[in-house]
Order: structure tokens, then C-alpha cells, then sequence
């Protein structure tokens, strides 16, 4: 049976015990096929460059109506005309890793094996907030710019956690190309710019690290806190460490003799901190758990100190210092000593930086020691050309 494929003829075919193919008599190629149970789809028969033959389905009637699915169908058969193998194609994108089967791959085989703890949590959240809810569905090969710029423009309110699914985005489509799931060069979030975040610094004054101090100091006294936690707080004072390097610091990272702390997997690799008197001093003082490694050591014997959020709260609060985080007794190790004249280079040595560009947030305050000498230069000599006796004008004397 062989005619021209119209709404009236594709509905006038009687359903038989088997399949029935209706082949359309001016497209070669074109047809229909009739299933037992009455249901009809337009198809397209061709045979590759390698002349092996091929069916491949374009979409139910009434979906497609004849003639939309002659126009498919003529596509289709030009390009199996032109060497490209349609049915394949079509079945390479069905089966595509859609984004959230990618994400159960990266997390596998790169965030476990290559990042640290801390990094593997932030990635597993961002991707269970953010990223799947958004894109799960969709294959990698098929996410766009546009995607990518819809779900950061959808978090506008949030621009740091906006900002970090980017960066997580860019990196998994970077692997997505190295994989062969995406074409090179094609990383769809090139170009979407970021948000400009306000950092959430600050800085111990004096009177602020007083009443830390005496804060500490009773809380040791009267025993409310774990002498561990009271350790801790002061340790990260004194050499300016993240939490996490001080809180998982084994007895073996200390070095007494040559006063420093020999690192062996921080944040940014293995990293050696020089330790003040007062930090070598804290270090002294507290006691060893028979059989424990760790330096700040939990309530349970023999285990580390987790985290130090709660403790923490409770000291601030009594201390007047809402809102003060654990990172910013970092910052207030570097802004002691950038007050203090040290330059940028030494404190971002003494803080572990890799980049000049992080040490550079410090760059006002390492500045004060300048202004300060300026104002009192000015001072002295504006003093001095009034005439008045108190000038302090001290004069050079030749070599």
C-alpha cells in the first residue's frame, strides 16, 4: 500500500494483529506506522554511509499532523544523505548524562579525591540548594548561557552563594569538556559576571581584645569552658591560623626546639607557622590526654574538638562582641600586624598566603603606621614655622 500520507488516509488505516507500515509515495522514506492498539507514528527508514538501514520514529499522530512530519521527515533524510546518522544522534542525546547524574560523577571521582572535607560539604550543598533544583534535569551538553545566567540572576539576593555556584558551575563544565560530555571551548559560564560581595571583616581593637582577654581568662578560672576550648581561642590569637588547622593540630606538628607548627595538609598545602612567645607559652600549658594525638582535645577521650561554634558564642556574648566570627581572630592577627608596620609580603607569609592579591584587604591598615608618621613630621614643622620655641626641630648634622 503506497500513497501520498494525508490526515485522511493515516486515519482511515484499520489497526491489524500486527504493526502496519503505510509508505509514503512521494517522499521515499516517509511513513507511518499503525500499531494493534490503534496508535500511529510517523517514522523515517534510511540506510547510513556504511548502508546499514535504519528506522528511526518522528512522533505520534495528532502530535504531528502529516505534514509537519513530512517537513522532519525531509530533514531527517537529508542529513543521512549528507553521512550523518540521525537515529544515532538522537539516541546519544537521550542517553547524555543529564546535569544531576554529572554531579554524582564529579563528586565521586573529583570533590572526594582531590578536596578537602570542608570543600566536599560546601559542594554538596551548593549542589542540592542550588544547582540541581535549577539544572538537575537537563543534560550537561545542553546547558547554556542562558541557564547559567538565569539561576545567578535568580540569586541576586544571595550574591556570595550566588557567586560560588558559578565557580563550582565553571569548574564541573571545565571537567564536563575534559570528560567528552561537552565539545572544548564551550564552558557556558564564561563571561557571566559576578557580584560584587562586601566582605565581612573585622578587627580586634584594643579595648576588644581587653575584654576577650578577661573574658578567657575568668572562663578558665571558674572552669564554664573546656580548658581545650579556652586553648584554642587563644592559639588562633596568637598565630592568626584557620579554626580547622588549630583544631585538628596533632603533638607531632609541634615543633618546641625550632618554635613552630609544621602543617602537613592545610587549607592551602603543607605550611609551617611561626610561633610568638605567648603562643609557644598556651602551647605549654596544656595537658596531654594519655594516648591522644591531638592537641585540643574534645570531651571524649582520645577524640579531637569538633568545632568550637558554641563555645565561642557563649565567650563573645559575655565579651560585648556579637556578631565577631572565629575567622576574624585571623584578621585580627594581621591587622595587629599591619598596624604595627609590618609589610604585606611578611604578613602574608606569616598567614599562609599563596596570592598577594588576598594579603592586599590589609593594605589601609598597614598604611596607618605611615599617616601616622606624616601627621607628626606636619605637625612638627608647621609648629615650627610660627616660630613657636616647642618646634622639637632637630638638625642634621653633616657626615
Amino acid at each position: 500500500m503506497s500513497n501520498k500520507l494525508t490526515k485522511r488516509l493515516v486515519e482511515s488505516i484499520k489497526p491489524g494483529a500486527t504493526d502496519i507500515f503505510v509508505w509514503d509515495s512521494e517522499l521515499r522514506g516517509f511513513g507511518v506506522r499503525v500499531k494493534p492498539s490503534g496508535r500511529r507514528s510517523y517514522l523515517v527508514q534510511y540506510r547510513t554511509s556504511g548502508n546499514v538501514s535504519r528506522r528511526m520514529t518522528i512522533g505520534v499522530h495528532g502530535v504531528f499532523t502529516a505534514e509537519t512530519a513530512r517537513t522532519r521527515a525531509r530533514e531527517l533524510l537529508h542529513a543521512a544523505r549528507s553521512g550523518a546518522d540521525p537515529a544515532t544522534e538522537r539516541d546519544k542525546v537521550r542517553t547524555a548524562p543529564s546535569v544531576a547524574d554529572f554531579a554524582e560523577r564529579y563528586m565521586a571521582e573529583h570533590a572526594t579525591v582531590k578536596k578537602k572535607p570542608r570543600s566536599v560539604r560546601s559542594d554538596e550543598t551548593l549542589l542540592r540548594l542550588h544547582i540541581l533544583p535549577a539544572l538537575g534535569t537537563k543534560k550537561v551538553a545542553a546547558i547554556s548561557r542562558a541557564d547559567i545566567t538565569t539561576l545567578h540572576h535568580n540569586m541576586r539576593d544571595r550574591p556570595g552563594a550566588a557567586n560560588r555556584v558559578i565557580a563550582l558551575l565553571s569548574k564541573m563544565m571545565n571537567l564536563a569538556e575534559k570528560w567528552g560530555m561537552r565539545p572544548d571551548g564551550t564552558n557556558p559560564c564564561r563571561h557571566v559576571e559576578r557580584y560584587p560581595e562586601r566582605r565581612m571583616e573585622r578587627f580586634l581593637d584594643n579595648d576588644e581584645l581587653a575584654r576577650l582577654g578577661t573574658v578567657l581568662t575568668e572562663s578558665q578560672r571558674t572552669q564554664t569552658e573546656l580548658p581545650s576550648v579556652i586553648a584554642a581561642i587563644r592559639l588562633l590569637l596568637f598565630t592568626g591560623c584557620r579554626s580547622g588547622e588549630i583544631l585538628s593540630l596533632q603533638w607531632e606538628h609541634v615543633d618546641f626546639e625550632r618554635g613552630c607548627l609544621r602543617l602537613p595538609d592545610s587549607k592551602t598545602g603543607n605550611k609551617i607557622v611561626y610561633l610568638s612567645a605567648p603562643a609557644l607559652e598556651v602551647l605549654s600549658g596544656i595537658e596531654h590526654q594519655d594516648g591522644s594525638s591531638w592537641v585540643i582535645a574534645g570531651a571524649l577521650s582520645g577524640k579531637p574538638l569538633v568545632n568550637l561554634r558554641k563555645p565561642w558564642h557563649r565567650i563573645r556574648a559575655k565579651a560585648g562582641l556579637d556578631g565577631l566570627r572565629i575567622h576574624d581572630l585571623r584578621h585580627s592577627f594581621a591587622s595587629v600586624g599591619a598596624a604595627g608596620g609590618l609589610s604585606l609580603p611578611i604578613i602574608g607569609a606569616l598567614l599562609g598566603h599563596t596570592q598577594a592579591a588576598t594579603t592586599q584587604r590589609y593594605a589601609h591598615l598597614a598604611a596607618d603606621p605611615l599617616k601616622q608618621a606624616a601627621d607628626l613630621i606636619g605637625r612638627r614643622i608647621a609648629t615650627a614655622l610660627t616660630g613657636a620655641a616647642d618646634a622639637n626641630v632637630t638638625p642634621l648634622r653633616k657626615a
